[in-house]
């Protein structure tokens, strides 16, 4: 039995049917085909579905789509203007913060909501901040400076070092 939502997804209003355990990584993958919220462990281990959900970075595999009724929720593909990059995607591009590019949605989008709850957070605070977001291909350093980077573009500041 199909339920009836409606939310707002990247800053357009979305109305829907639902099956009841319709997963929001789900929703926005095969209904909505923002398919840059990927699915990774479907536990919500790696962080690869991390979307905002009214402001705040949660896991889309661990959430019900009807659970965001009435929400908003930010996708990768929202996060800047169309043709342009948000200042963190940036960031993770000239700071070589990914390498085959799957975690990279997640933790962009894990990294902007930091930046959001934690002005200035030093190097310790993203890694922990970063815990739930696993990247099997690189190391963590070019993460964290992308996120420094980023964070330091978003605030009209200059980066600082690790």
């Amino acid at each position: 039995m199909a339920i009836p939502i409606r939310l707002t997804v990247n800053g357009k209003p979305v109305d829907a049917q639902v099956e009841p355990n319709t997963l929001l990584v789900q929703f926005l993958r095969e209904q909505l085909r923002l398919t840059g919220t990927h699915v990774g462990c479907d536990t919500a281990q790696c962080g690869a579905c991390t979307v905002h959900l009214d402001g705040r970075a949660v896991k889309s595999c661990n959430i019900l789509a009807v659970q965001a009724d009435g929400a908003a929720v930010t996708t990768i593909e929202g996060l800047a203007a169309p043709g342009t990059l948000h200042p963190m995607q940036e960031a993770f591009r000239e700071c070589h913060g990914l390498q085959c590019g799957f975690c990279t949605p997640g933790m962009v989008m894990s990294a902007t909501a930091l930046v959001q709850e934690h002005p200035g957070a030093d190097a310790a605070t993203i890694r922990a901040h970063l815990e739930g977001n696993l990247c099997r291909c690189t190391g963590y350093h070019n993460i964290v400076r992308a996120v420094q980077q980023g964070q330091a573009a978003m605030q009209g500041t200059a980066a600082s070092a690790e």
